[in-house]
């Protein structure tokens, strides 16, 4: 293995970030959002300070969108450590710049902590010393110069982590007896389209959910060990009582865009959201 990085933090910061989530991003009049906003402009909600004005009452003001985002700790990262603290704000001519490297170092921060769970989750030592050096080549690049990390080549990178995360999905679900035929028959693929679908009360273990769109699935009560869950969309899904707390890479923002209760349980580095208690 090589020296070991300090990790970065992969959780927002919102009170060290320039508010780059709401000023680098657009978005499209739509359920989420109550209006469009180009990329590269501030939100018109932004204070002069970059906090919101309207933060404590957004999913009522139309903006539920921006409760269930998560930049992984990205915003702090470029605004403290790339960019030396000193805003787009103080420094206009920052702005191109610093919103290009926030929507890479996302990307970059997102893949970190799908490697730390597959690095913690594998049997297989090589597999995890991969994970390791992979996390290693990604903290480099994102302490390293602006330039170069806005010619890195994210989507090369990006083929590597996915096939390593396969690799270890395969290996985590089948610690659940999940391959074979025990799906089969069920529509429970990667990629599936369960909208709407009810599973509730069913045992789920390993099934490979990857990618699969969940939009207002009913999965309360379900056993969900072993679930690989990497990119599935789970908006308005039901997860009250759903046992999460060993299913495989699943984030904060799905977590966000779910409904649940105080009986479903998640992994530790996960927290239930407010809207869950209301």
């Amino acid at each position: 293995m090589t020296t070991p990085l300090p990790s970065p933090a992969l959780r927002p910061d919102c009170a060290n970030c320039f508010a780059l989530c709401c000023t680098a991003f657009g978005f499209s009049r739509s359920a989420d959002f109550a209006v469009d906003k180009p990329p590269a402009t501030p939100c018109a909600n932004l204070a002069d300070d970059f906090s919101c004005t309207i933060h404590a009452s957004l999913p009522a003001r139309g903006f539920r969108g921006c409760t269930v985002f998560d930049c992984f700790g990205a915003g702090q990262a470029v605004s403290q450590q790339l960019f030396d603290g000193v805003s787009w704000r103080a420094n206009p001519s920052s702005r191109t710049e610093m919103f290009a490297a926030f929507g890479i170092v996302r990307q970059l921060h997102e893949m970190l902590w799908h490697l730390d769970e597959a690095g913690r989750r594998t049997f297989d030592p090589d597999l995890a010393a991969d994970a390791y050096n992979l996390s290693h080549t990604i903290s480099a690049v994102t302490r390293g110069a602006v330039r170069d990390l806005l010619t890195f080549d994210v989507g090369a990178l990006h083929v590597r982590v996915r096939n390593l995360l396969m690799e270890v999905s395969e290996e985590v679900r089948a610690g659940f007896a999940a391959t074979g035929s025990r799906h089969r028959g069920s529509g429970l693929h990667a990629g599936a389209d369960l909208v709407g679908r009810t599973f509730r009360g069913q045992r789920l273990c390993g099934a490979d959910l990857r990618s699969a769109l969940l939009i207002g699935a009913d999965l309360r009560d379900c056993e969900l060990s072993g679930a690989d869950l990497l990119g599935a969309d789970l908006r308005d899904a039901r997860l009250d009582g759903a046992r999460l707390e060993r299913a495989l890479y699943l984030t904060q923002p799905q977590v966000n865009a779910a409904a649940g209760d105080a009986a479903t349980t998640l992994p530790d580095r996960l927290a239930a959201p407010a809207h869950w208690f209301r």
